[in-house]
């Protein structure tokens, strides 16, 4: 069982406010041990970055030598024979607009309206 809190006589933890409270300014000791630990706080986020940029570092120069051993096959997007473009994917879905110049329709349709 957890230990009760002492009380006083009347059945109250603590004695009520009788008058304002005012501010107690920290004591040296206090701010010290403040600064210390914003100071080991510090420390401790710059070392998380330095691991973190190590490791992302590894993982890229991992991946290179990888790539370097093992040549990707040409893609199936690539050209057969080199002269077409290769093609975007984007442009394909509609989201952006091509960059090549496609084929317009010869004339429009008689009676069909001016713009």
């Amino acid at each position: 069982m957890a230990t009760q809190p002492p009380f006083n006589g009347n059945g109250r933890v603590l004695e009520p406010l009788s008058g304002p409270q005012h501010f107690v300014p920290p004591t040296a000791r206090e701010l010290r041990a403040q600064a210390v630990q914003r100071l080991q706080a510090g420390l401790f986020g710059l070392a998380a970055i330095v691991l973190i940029v190590g490791l992302a570092n590894i993982i890229n120069d991992r991946a290179r030598l990888s790539e370097a051993a093992n040549p990707a096959p040409p893609s199936a997007m690539e050209a057969k024979d080199g002269s077409e473009a290769k093609a975007d994917p984007l442009a394909d879905a509609g989201v952006v607009p091509a960059t090549k110049a496609e084929e317009t329709p010869a004339a429009a349709a008689p009676g069909g309206p001016a713009n």
